[in-house]
């Protein structure tokens, strides 16, 4: 990378020393690890002359480091892969409001924080991916008909603790409330072929290797398999199908990635520019051909891998209403026994 400086998580030290407030840089705590982003973040100092200086762990370490930090903290922006982890940050106060107009005018209102703490930047919709073989797609309908009895010993799905399922359930709990919330997790971890664990595209690998039909993941992993270098795992892509569910209803979950300007940014007019930029025609584009997620201004035109998909409706459950259901879904992951 040209432009971009990456920093190990406890390299704080020299972070300290790089990231004095300067008018021509950014500072990006991110718990994204995608070559998109990197190569936006380079665009972006082709384009403004302010260099991008990222940290990157896990999205709860990231927290707890700007909870140690204070107003000492040399952080501009925090970056995550879920919108849970920005209502998190915004509750413990690690987060001020974006002044930027153009960000209302980019990113449709459910998928940002609406006092403008955090925004959406990509969207990401968790699906139900299937055996084109073992499945006809006319056996789906929603999330809640996995817990039926003919799924039994034939869903896969990832570990309750990754943020995709939490905010999933969160969505769940909004809709359904925790009773039916709870029964629907009991029922689904019956139809579990094995237990939880994996991320996405090991779900898909699980699928095609005979250890259950059909999982719950997110639309870009596939995106990232029919795509990848390895050739096996681009065949296994191609016996797989992606299945929108609930659209009868209220439309299939969407998360975000989102952004947030920290509580003591530094830098924050640039951090601002950055912002932005995530939400120009060009960077959304960027981000839908490279990691095939889909961006959030609805004005981008999707590549055509995302269009091969099909259009969904999707829930239009304003994301930042997640953040008091995020509790009650982890102690329905707990009684459920959803490890």
């Amino acid at each position: 990378m040209k432009n971009t400086v990456i920093i190990g998580l406890f390299a704080f030290g020299a972070l300290l020393t790089a990231c004095k407030p300067s008018a021509e840089e950014v500072n990006v705590y991110s718990a994204r690890h995608y070559r998109a982003d990197e190569q936006l973040f380079e665009k972006f100092t082709e384009a403004t002359g302010i260099r991008v200086n990222v940290v990157k762990a896990n999205a709860d370490q990231l927290i707890n480091r700007l909870e140690m930090e204070g107003d000492m903290s040399p952080a501009d922006l925090l970056m995550a892969a879920d919108a849970g982890r920005l209502v998190l940050a915004r509750e413990k106060g690690l987060l001020q409001a974006l002044q930027s107009p153009i960000i209302k005018e980019r990113v449709p209102e459910h998928l940002r924080d609406r006092q403008g703490y955090w925004t959406g930047f990509t969207r990401r919709a968790r699906v139900i991916a299937y055996h084109k073989e073992r499945v006809n797609p006319s056996e789906l309908s929603t999330y809640e008909a996995l817990a039926e009895p003919v799924w039994k010993g034939r869903v896969l799905v990832r570990s309750s603790q990754a943020h995709y399922n939490q905010t999933l359930m969160a969505s769940i709990v909004a809709a359904l409330g925790k009773e039916e919330a709870s029964a629907w997790a009991g029922q689904l971890v019956k139809n579990m072929a094995r237990k939880p664990g994996g991320n996405d595209r090991d779900q898909v690998k699980a699928i095609v290797a005979g250890e259950g039909d059909v999982a719950i993941i997110n639309t870009y992993y596939m995106g990232l398999l029919l795509n990848s270098a390895n050739e096996e795992e681009r065949a296994v892509a191609r016996e797989v199908a992606l299945f929108f569910p609930n659209q009868e209803e209220r439309g299939t979950h969407v998360n975000v990635s989102a952004i947030g300007l920290t509580a003591h940014a530094p830098n924050a007019e640039n951090a601002q520019k950055l912002v932005e930029f995530l939400l120009s025609e060009e960077a959304q584009k960027t981000i839908a051909e490279v990691n095939h997620e889909y961006p959030v201004n609805p004005t981008v035109e999707w590549p055509p891998l995302l269009q091969s998909w099909g259009r969904f409706e999707m829930d239009l459950l304003p994301l930042d209403e997640l953040g008091k259901h995020l509790e009650t879904a982890q102690m329905v992951f707990h009684e459920a026994g959803w490890e």
